[in-house]
This record gives structure tokens, C-alpha cells and sequence, in this order.
């Protein structure tokens, strides 16, 4: 099969490359996914599952991306609740290879099954960004009806899903980012949008939640706007400042399938839309790793162009 693969670690994104790879092995309780439309986190190079699986051996060359949408090709000893030929998506192991493929080993418990009205272009956008806004705000945070939140980088990836589960929940929503994206988060339900530059934690004022993405100096001036009982979390970075009698949380986003289900039903009755930038084939995934090449949006890799 065809598919993304790195090179040498120090090389980075230079050295990924379209290549020819050995057809995935569908271990017990894992689903062969052929690959529809797939995404990846533009930072994945530098995380140690790329390079290494759990027990600390080197498994370059390896295929990044994490999110996946496409059709039970296979399945793996064991595996039930799922039946070749289904439409289905979700994310996939960090320490594995991954979705930039034309075909991709994941177990059976991340995935959910994918409406045939949804686009497999639209259901590659969601895995990882609505699980980690539904991770952030509801399981982490607690938000609920009546509370503040101040989401940073609220027209990215995570910040746009975040926005639109904050105000269907009952929040009341801020927004940060650049000045260009003001229209873009009212449009998702942000009540008040403050442009990150300047005195800005000023003109935020005190709030139940803040979910941070930036991290940084960004995250440190957060803490200051946490009201007591509330909670800033982030998956940004470790918080360097806690918040006065207020909890602060780190987290990596976790699989989960009834979650994931209910975003799918979401998606399909159109209270959640996917922020997407840019479609490319996979021929050309490699550039899409170039910064110079970045978009507003999730960038999504379209492996077979139709069902």
C-alpha cells in the first residue's frame, strides 16, 4: 500500500515521504480501516510515540496522522460490534502506525460507526479535536449551564468544537485569538471575542473555565482570571502559575467511543460543525507538514476521492 512515512528523526518533515508499505497486520480485537480521509496534529513529529512503540523500541519508518474515516476493510481475532464494509472513524494509537495511509490497523474500541449522510472529509476533522474539547470542558472542568468560560485559540482545531459545546450546554462563551478571527467566533457562539494582544486578561475578567491551547506566557497571565471553585485546564503544557483556591489541569486527550458517538450525532444533526482548511491528496500530505503551507482549519488528507 501507499503511504506517508518518516525518515530520519533529525530530519523531521524533511524527511517524510509517499512510499510503498507492507499491507497492516490486524492484531486481536483491531479493525483494518481502509482509509477514506484521514488528519494528523502538524506537532506529531516531535512526540516520542512517533518514533518509539510502548516498549521504547525505535519503529521508524513510521506513518503518522491519528485521525481516521473510512470502511472496515478487516477484522482482527476477536473483534465484534463492528462488520466489513462499515463506515466508520475515530482516533488511533499514538504508538502505532498511523492514518496518512491507504489502509491502517486500529483497535476496535476507538472506533464508532459513521452515517452515511456525513462526509468521510468531515468525520476526519472531529476524532481528536472533539474529544479533547469534550474531555476539557465537561469531564476536566465541569462546566455546566450559567458557568463563564474563556477558551484561547477559539477558531482553531479544538477552540471552534469547544466554543460550539460550551454554548449549546448553556455557558457563556469568550473567545481569543487574532483580530481576523472575530467574525469566525461569534459565528461558533462565542458571546464576547478579546484580541490577544495588549492588556487583554484585563478586558477578559474573572470566569468559571479557561481552556488553554498556547500555552506559555498565555497560559501563565490565565491563571490570574480562574474565580475561586473554578478550573483552568490545558493541554498545552504542565501550568507553571496555579490559580488562587482554584484547580488547574493537564491532560492528554483519551479515546473514547460513547463520547465520540455522541459527537457523531452531533455532527449529523448539525449542532457541530468541523472547522476544515484545506483538502489534499495523499500524494501531497508531505507538504502539508511545512508551516509555510499551514491553514486556518484542520487539514484533511482525502485518500479515496468517493464511497
Amino acid at each position: 500500500m501507499k503511504a506517508i512515512i518518516t525518515g530520519d528523526r533529525a530530519a523531521g518533515a524533511a524527511g517524510l515521504s509517499l512510499s510503498e508499505m507492507p499491507y497492516p497486520h490486524a492484531a486481536e480485537n483491531d479493525v483494518i480501516v481502509a482509509v477514506h480521509a484521514a488528519a494528523f496534529t502538524p506537532g506529531e513529529l516531535d512526540w516520542p510515540g512517533t518514533w518509539v512503540d510502548r516498549a521504547g523500541r525505535d519503529r521508524a519508518p513510521a506513518v503518522p496522522g491519528h485521525e481516521v474515516s473510512g470502511i472496515v476493510a478487516e477484522l482482527g481475532y476477536g473483534t465484534t460490534g463492528l462488520t466489513i464494509g462499515q463506515r466508520v472513524f475515530g482516533p488511533t494509537d499514538w504508538a502505532r502506525n498511523g492514518t496518512l495511509a491507504e489502509y491502517v490497523a486500529v483497535e476496535a474500541r476507538n472506533l464508532v460507526p459513521l452515517s452515511a449522510d456525513v462526509d468521510h472529509t468531515v468525520a476526519a476533522a472531529l476524532p481528536i479535536s472533539g474529544l479533547t474539547a469534550w474531555q476539557g470542558l465537561f469531564d476536566h472542568a465541569r462546566l455546566a449551564a450559567g458557568q463563564s468560560v474563556l477558551i484561547h485559540g477559539v477558531a482553531g482545531a479544538v477552540g471552534s468544537v469547544a466554543a460550539q459545546l460550551a454554548h449549546e450546554c448553556g455557558a457563556r462563551v469568550i473567545g481569543t485569538g487574532r483580530a481576523a478571527q472575530r467574525e469566525a467566533a461569534l459565528d461558533l457562539g462565542a458571546d464576547a471575542f478579546v484580541q490577544l494582544e495588549g492588556a487583554w486578561a484585563e478586558a477578559v475578567g474573572q470566569v468559571d473555565v479557561v481552556f488553554d491551547v498556547i500555552g506559555g506566557e498565555i497560559l501563565d497571565r490565565s491563571a490570574q482570571l480562574v474565580r475561586a471553585g473554578g478550573t483552568l485546564v490545558t493541554i498545552a503544557e504542565p501550568p507553571r502559575v496555579q490559580p488562587a483556591d482554584a484547580r488547574a489541569v493537564f491532560f492528554v486527550v483519551e479515546p473514547d467511543r460513547a463520547q465520540l458517538a455522541t459527537l457523531e450525532r452531533k455532527l449529523r444533526s448539525g449542532s457541530l460543525r468541523t472547522t476544515v482548511g484545506a483538502v489534499l491528496p495523499l500524494a501531497d500530505a508531505v507538504s502539508a507538514f511545512d508551516p509555510v503551507n499551514r491553514v486556518a482549519g484542520k487539514t484533511i488528507i482525502r485518500v479515496v476521492d468517493s464511497d
